[in-house]
Parts: C-alpha cells; sequence; structure tokens
C-alpha cells in the first residue's frame, strides 16, 4: 500500500455455517492479500480452525451462547444440529450474537464491514456508525436474480406445480413453488441485503452472465463484486469447516487406484440428512450403476459401531462387501477440494449447495443434480438448462429444512439412469465434459492476472478507499 491510500480496516462477519463461513473467509484472505487489514468475528472452535488455515486474517472471538440456545456448553457448531428443531436453535443462538458484535462494531470501528445476509441487524448498526455494509449471501447471481423476480411478482407464481420464472432473461421453469416460510424468511433477508451498499458474489462474470449482472443491477440499481471462485483462494491441505473422517491421503491413495474419470463422488454438503429408506434407494441406484464411487454419508456419522439390523435399514445386506473395491464410503466430513481435484473423478452427485457447485464447476466435473431446499433448485437450473455441465436426477420435493421424512423419494432407477447418462461416455456425456473443462478453465482466468475477478477487486477496493477518505 501506498502512503497516499494506506490500508482499509475491514471486519467480516460470516454466518457460523461450513457453508457460509469457508468462502466468506477465503474472500477475506483476497483483500489482506492486498496488504489490508482484515478482522473476522467469529467463535471459539471456528478461530481455531481459521488460525491453521488462514494466519493472515485477524481474529475478533466472542462466545457462542450455546446454554441460551438450548444446546450443552462448548456446542457451537452446525453439525451439532441433527434435526429441525435443534437447527432452529442453533440460528437462534447465531443471533444472540449481534449484542457482543455489535458492541466491538462500535468500539472499534472499520472502514468497511461485510457481513453475511443472515445477519440482518447489521444494517443498522453500520447505518447507526455511517459505515458502508457490503453483503454476502453465497448465492450465485442467477440466484439472487432469480429469487427477487419471485419476490416481486407473488401473483405469478402462487400456484403450488411448476411456474416460469417472471421477467428472465431466460426462460426457467421451476417445478414447484418455494416452501412459504422459507420464501417469507428469505424475502426479508433480500429485503434487507438490497438496502447494502452492494452484494459480494462468490461467483465469476462468465458462469453467471454478463446477461444477469445487466438484469440485477438494472433492475435494482444494486452493484454486484463478482469475486469468486473463492475455493480457488484456498490453501492446498487447508482444513475447511470441521475435520475431515478421512485423510486427505486415504482419499488420494484410494483414487490413485482407480482409472480417469471412473469414479462417482456422492456428497450432499453439511445440512443435509435423509432418513435411512432414500439412503438405501441411493445404495441400490449407484451399486445397480456399477461404477466405483464415493459416497459421503453424514447421517451416520459417529455410528460407525452401529448393528446389522441399523444398518439394513439404509445399506443392502452385503453391500461392503460386494463393493468393497469399488467403494468408499466416508461418514461423516470429507476433503472434497482434493477428491474433485482428482482425474479419476468423473461425476459429482449434489445437492447443488453454491459452494458444491462452483467447486465441481471450478475442477471441471460435471454434476447429476439433485436440489433439496433453499437456493438449490434455483442453482440447479443455472448448471443445467443455461450453462449445461449437469444433467438432473428429478428431484422435486422443495423441502424447508433439510433433515426429516420426505414425501418424495428419489428412486434408485432414477439414481442409476443419471450416473449412467454421465459415466458411460456416450455423446450427450462427452458434450458435458467438454463444456465443463471450457468453465473450470474460464473460472481459473477469473483469478489471474486480468481476470475479471481480479479487476473486480480492485474496482471494489478503489470504491471502498474513496468512501473512506471522502467520509
Amino acid at each position: 500500500m501506498d502512503n497516499e491510500h494506506p490500508p482499509l480496516n475491514i471486519h467480516f462477519i460470516p454466518f457460523l455455517a461450513p457453508g457460509h463461513l469457508i468462502p466468506l473467509c477465503n474472500i477475506a484472505t483476497l483483500f489482506a492479500a492486498r496488504g489490508h487489514r482484515v478482522t473476522v468475528i467469529t467463535t471459539p472452535s471456528y478461530a481455531q480452525i481459521l488460525r491453521k488455515s488462514n494466519p493472515s486474517l485477524l481474529l475478533h472471538v466472542v462466545d457462542f451462547p450455546a446454554r441460551e440456545a438450548g444446546f450443552p456448553d462448548g456446542v457451537e457448531l452446525i453439525s451439532a444440529s441433527a434435526d429441525a428443531e435443534s437447527a432452529r436453535k442453533f440460528f437462534h443462538a447465531s443471533m444472540l450474537l449481534c449484542v457482543p458484535i455489535s458492541r466491538f462494531l462500535e468500539q472499534h470501528p472499520p472502514d468497511c464491514v461485510v457481513a453475511d445476509f443472515m445477519h440482518s441487524w447489521v444494517h443498522d448498526v453500520a447505518s447507526n456508525l455511517r459505515i458502508p455494509r457490503l453483503a454476502f449471501n453465497g448465492f450465485s447471481l442467477f440466484t439472487v436474480a432469480a429469487m427477487e423476480s419471485v419476490r416481486s411478482n407473488p401473483a405469478l407464481v402462487s400456484n403450488a406445480g411448476p411456474f416460469v420464472i417472471p421477467d428472465f432473461p431466460h426462460r426457467i421453469t421451476l417445478c414447484s413453488r418455494p416452501p412459504k416460510g422459507v420464501t417469507a424468511f428469505m424475502e426479508r433477508l433480500l429485503e434487507t441485503e438490497m438496502k447494502s451498499d452492494g452484494l459480494i458474489v462468490n461467483n465469476f462474470v462468465d458462469l453467471d452472465g454478463e446477461e444477469y449482472v445487466q438484469h440485477y443491477e438494472k433492475g435494482k440499481a444494486h452493484k454486484a463484486w463478482h469475486l469468486g471462485p473463492a475455493c480457488l483462494a484456498a490453501k492446498a491441505g487447508e482444513e475447511r469447516g470441521e475435520k475431515s473422517v478421512v485423510s486427505e491421503e486415504e482419499c488420494v491413495s484410494w483414487l490413485n487406484s482407480k482409472q480417469a474419470r471412473s469414479v462417482v463422488y456422492v456428497s450432499f454438503g453439511s445440512s443435509c440428512r435423509f432418513p435411512d429408506k432414500q439412503l438405501l434407494e441411493m445404495a441400490c441406484g449407484l451399486e445397480e450403476a456399477g461404477h466405483d464411487f464415493i459416497w459421503v454419508v453424514p447421517e451416520k456419522k459417529g455410528k460407525e459401531d452401529e448393528s446389522e439390523e441399523e444398518k439394513a435399514k439404509w445399506l443392502p445386506q452385503g453391500f461392503e462387501e460386494r463393493n468393497k473395491e469399488k467403494g468408499l464410503i466416508i461418514r461423516g466430513w470429507a476433503p472434497q477440494l482434493v477428491i474433485l481435484a482428482h482425474n479419476a473423478v468423473g461425476a459429482f452427485l449434489t445437492h447443488c449447495g453454491w459452494n458444491s457447485t462452483l467447486e465441481a464447476v471450478t475442477a471441471g466435473v460435471p454434476m447429476l443434480t439433485w436440489p433439496v431446499l433453499g437456493d438449490q433448485f434455483y442453482n440447479e437450473r443455472l448448471v443445467t438448462e443455461v450453462r449445461g455441465v449437469a444433467v438432473e436426477v428429478g428431484a422435486t420435493e422443495w423441502r424447508e429444512t433439510g433433515y426429516g421424512e420426505r414425501e418424495k423419494l428419489v428412486t434408485r432407477d432414477c439414481i442409476e439412469k443419471g450416473v449412467r447418462r454421465l459415466m458411460d461416455d456416450g455423446d450427450e456425456a462427452e458434450k458435458i465434459r467438454r463444456r465443463a473443462q471450457e468453465f473450470s478453465n474460464k473460472a481459473k482466468q477469473a483469478l489471474g492476472d486480468g481476470g475479471s475477478s481480479q479487476s473486480n477487486l480492485t474496482a471494489l477496493i478503489a470504491h471502498l478507499t474513496h468512501l473512506r477518505d471522502t467520509r
């Protein structure tokens, strides 16, 4: 930094879930790498992780109010939420952080605060202190624009069946209306987000498309700053979120024994827990497809000693013995970036959470899409219908949470068919692979010298510097 423009002092406030915290902290490292003073406000467990993985970041630690929310002392990771009720408790506890964090902002006002949109209370604090506030929600801009179009035209999408997103650059049909409770909650957050001084997007312009940047900024008069893919800011070997239950070396050794593009990677993120009967369909579909697989099953974390009777509820009899060479089951957190980067992986069966989607695109891995909740059905449309780097498995049940029983099962036949579409090397699969590799190259170019995301970061820093120097 030069003497004329000293470093910016920026505070980042991530939401305490891996899918929110990991990308925002990786984006924070991009500012720190430019010489700015970056402080992440978080809780003790996440601070311990960040000290190892992001040493360039300063940390301010606040205690997580576990007891006030009905959790045992010491609980502060969202993996402690095993059902919808505990997930609600966790969200409530996260909202209680507003008191100590607000106090810190008032005592140590930064030049700018970047807050996850789940922390909507930051808007009033920043406004009172006259501090610029940038919002982050971890979605693609395509998805934010789609949500805004739905929010702005409730009468056009009021039925329960499929509907076309109104006033949109592409004709996009969604299989069903988002759950009313989720829609109301998301609309309140987006309304506050639109009052911010801009939106930081964990994506690159080529994937969202210039047409959606123009559509969003013209329609909302709200600036969006594409700074991603954030996963490219992660260092090799970096611990992301919780500690993996298998080592990177174990995964790489297993993958090294496989042929190129021969393995299906199956993972549904940190917020989805399937019932046993759906896991059973998944197991049967994977086995019948006949391809090698890595299957992440967080539902069974810590249950390695489960009885044969319990195991029979979600695994066909003899499944592990029959597939001991073909399959690797990981019960818990997995080193996803390492797995996706390996040339043995030929497809990714995913819930379409935005981090997983973007990590697959960056790695050039085609996706088989199985959205469950939140933004995932919008993300599915972007990667299947608009960009052509994925195919659908056929999931249509849009849920409020990732927990509990489902009304609709995705059957083993659908799973087998989807896996074969991507893994049996037909003309469709080859076309999708070529497009996936093209977008992988574009993702890396975006954060390289002269790339769109790098240029956006330079422009954003100049904008924030100007705001500070003219206050």
